[in-house]
């Protein structure tokens, strides 16, 4: 691994987690290997963003201040909404793109 690479330690909060559980248990509903996949994608991305978080674009809402917030897409509907603080990635929301989570924020 480059020396310069910068490792950051991501954390998953509580209400993300819910969140994730939650949209795991519908799909389940449905598909038990879609709930599965989506899980299995989650870890993936985590993985990543304690790579690179920075690489992933803001979140741009009304409601959010700007340059708080960067998003990232999953399993074509669902986003990871987090935010980096020196070295450590904070994922606070776990949000499917067709509802409006205005509220969340």
């Amino acid at each position: 691994m480059d020396s310069s690479h910068k490792e950051y330690q991501v954390v998953i909060s509580d209400e993300a987690a819910e969140m994730l559980v939650s949209h795991s248990r519908f799909l389940a509903k449905v598909s038990e290997s879609a709930a599965l996949q989506l899980m299995a994608e989650f870890e993936s991305k985590v993985k990543s963003l304690a790579e690179f978080p920075e690489r992933n674009p803001w979140l741009s809402d009304p409601p959010v201040p700007a340059g708080k917030y960067r998003k990232l897409l999953m399993a074509k509907r669902y986003l990871l909404v987090y935010q980096v603080k020196g070295n450590a990635v904070y994922i606070d929301a776990v949000v499917d793109c067709r509802q409006d989570y205005g509220w969340l924020l």
